[in-house]
Order: C-alpha cells, then structure tokens, then sequence
C-alpha cells in the first residue's frame, strides 16, 4: 500500500532538517526520510563548525549568493533562537611575499560578493592578535564566526517538529518513480513502505546523486558525476594558542590546512584533501607529517608531537581531481522537467552557512509562501 504525503525530504542534515523547517512553517505536510539513527551524522557533524563570511566563491555563484545571505540568516538566528556561537572573526595569512597579491584578490572578489568587511593587517597588528602566527601580511575577515552545528540542527528538527513535520530514522531511499499525480519514493528498512509525495526534496548529502539515479523517469543525463573527498583533521593537544580561526591562502584544491578553536575552545586543524572512492572515516596518523609542514608555515612555534587524530569527514564534489571547484547545484523542475522535484548536488562547504538561504531557494522553487 502507498500512503499519500504532501512532501517528502530525503537525508536529515542540515540542509534536509533547514528545508524541512522552512516548508513546515508554511503549512506544508512534510515527512523526513533518514537512513541513520539520528540527525546529522555525515557531513554536517563532520566539518570544521565555521560560518563563513563569503570571501572565496566565484562571484555571482550560487555558493556566493547563498553563503553571504545565509550567514546574515544565520547570526540572526542563533541570537533569537540561543544556539551557541561566537562572531570571533578570523586572519587570512600570507607567509611569503608571493603571495599577497593572492590575498589582495581575495579581497576585491569578497567585495564584489558583498563582503566589503575584510581589511589588511600588517604583521605587528597580527602578532598582537595571535601572538604565535608569522606572517608577511594578512586580512581580518570580523564577520567569519563559529558554531554550535548539532545545536543548530537541533533547533531546525524541533521547529519543524513543532510545525507537524515528522522524521523517519533508519529509512533509506531505495528507488522511486515519476507518476502523473505525484513522485513515488521506496523506502527500506525494518518496516518497507512506500510514499507518493507532491513534492520531493532530495537533500541526501554525499549520497544524492546515487538516490536520484534511482528515480525512474528522471532523465539520468541531468544527474551529475560526483566525487568523494577526504578530508582529516588533527587536534591540539595543550592549551590553545589561539583565539580564532587562521587560515592560510588557499590552494588550488580548497583552503589549506586551517586553523579553527570550537566554541569549548579546542583547537583544530584541518582539512586536508584526500580524494577517496568509498566512504571511510578513519583517520590514517601517518598524514601528519604533511600537516605539521603546512602548519608551520604560519605557526612556526608547533612543537614536535602536538597534533594527534581527531576525525574526518567526506565532502560530496561535483569536480574530478585537478578540475576547478565546482558551484552548487540546486535543481528544480525547470532543469529536469519534474513538477514538485528538486534535486540538491555537491552541497559541501559553505553549506552549513548556506542552509536557511539554500531552503528558502528550494521553497521558491516549489512556489511555497513564507
């Protein structure tokens, strides 16, 4: 027997529980299908905690778009909701003179992005601020904060919860199919059922692309190649040096090798790039030895033996190795020709900054009210 629901979002990470929330307090119907025991256990529990401010992403992309009016979105949220977070700013660091013109694109695209914040710190203003960071130059971004991501996403599930959402754990997607009065979603699990939604959001993180392959009568040309990337982090051992996120000029495949202190002040570092065929979340000790060399670049004081494994997490690309960095891909029935389907792809960082922008994008998409 197929129940019949009004909408269907498929994954219970932060983007899934932020659209859930957003559709619910419109009134919709919204049923929340997971295949773990609980909320955000992938990707968002996984990632370095860190409201970006929107200084890195093509201008005009829709990382861009959805990072700087999430992160509006979000600090306002967190303040009038009291989930744990702190506007602590963060350096962005040149360790060579070769690379301050680096930083100095970094800061006419954040600009052009709306990000008009950033200002330049010579040396001495940064040995005052991070006494232990070396430095030929560096910009302030005070707008880059962090925070609480499980409290956050704690807060989406009881809004909508409280709005009449439900969520269904252990309950994974295993096909579906486009009729002409709805989209039919297979569930597996202990208890198999299946659900004919009006609307289907597939919000399923790394596992997106695979689920939407399922969907008889979704055009497989419209699903992208993805790809999966590693990324490790280390922890400090000892008191923490610093006081807010350092990072260093990107690298062509991402950020570098950052540093960023959670809100109980434990330090971090991380992620690096490890490009991975299926998913596995140990963390191989012996990848520390490139961590300490890109550490000292900018902290030269690391002492011999003070990072130790901490965890990782796996970031859904839609780019293969060596390629430029791929946008978000958000696609509504305009792109694939399926009323009431949207289909989110390659939502890695700055997702979680992005969530309640992303979600008011996808209301829009399926023509629901605020």
């Amino acid at each position: 027997m197929t129940e019949r629901v009004e909408c269907v979002v498929i994954g219970a990470g932060v983007i899934g529980l932020a659209v859930a929330r957003r559709l619910a307090r419109a009134g919709v119907e919204v049923i929340v299908l997971e295949r773990a025991e609980m909320i955000g256990t992938e990707t968002s529990s996984r990632n370095s905690e860190i409201v970006h401010a929107g200084i890195y992403y093509p201008t005009g992309s829709l990382k861009a778009r959805t990072c700087v009016a999430g992160k509006h979105a979000l600090y306002d949220y967190c303040a009038a909701h009291g989930i744990a977070h702190r506007r602590c700013g963060k350096i962005i660091v040149a360790t060579d003179d070769s690379q301050v013109d680096e930083l100095a694109a970094l800061k006419e695209r954040a600009a052009a992005n709306g990000v008009g914040d950033l200002s330049w710190l010579t040396p001495d203003e940064v040995a005052r601020m991070e006494p232990e960071v070396h430095c030929v130059a560096a910009l302030h971004s005070p707008s880059t904060g962090i925070v609480d991501s499980h409290g956050l996403m704690l807060s989406f599930q009881g809004e909508a919860e409280e709005r009449g959402a439900m969520i269904a754990y252990h309950a994974p997607v295993t096909g579906g199919r486009v009729e002409d009065d709805g989209i039919v979603v297979e569930v597996g699990g202990e208890a198999p059922m299946a659900l004919k939604a009006d609307r289907l959001i597939n919000a399923a993180g790394i596992w997106a692309p695979a689920v939407a392959r399922t969907v008889e009568g979704l055009d497989p040309g419209t699903v992208p190649r993805d790809y999966l990337c590693k990324g490790n982090y280390y922890t400090l051992a000892g008191k923490s040096p610093f006081a807010r996120p350092v990072y260093p000029v990107p690298e062509k495949a991402g950020l570098g090798v950052h540093v960023t202190v959670d809100l109980a002040g434990q330090v971090r570092f991380g992620p690096d790039v490890e490009w991975v065929e299926s998913i596995d979340y140990d963390v191989d000790p012996g990848r520390a030895d490139a961590f300490y060399a890109a550490i000292r670049r900018y902290w030269p004081g690391l002492p011999d033996g003070a990072i130790q494994a901490g965890y990782s997490g796996i970031r859904p690309k839609l780019q293969a190795p060596g390629e430029p960095a791929a946008d978000f891909m958000v696609q509504g029935p305009s792109a694939h020709g399926i009323g009431g389907l949207v289909n989110l792809y390659g939502i890695e960082s700055p997702g979680l900054t992005s969530s309640l922008a992303l979600a008011d994008l996808v209301a829009e998409m399926l023509a629901v009210g605020s």
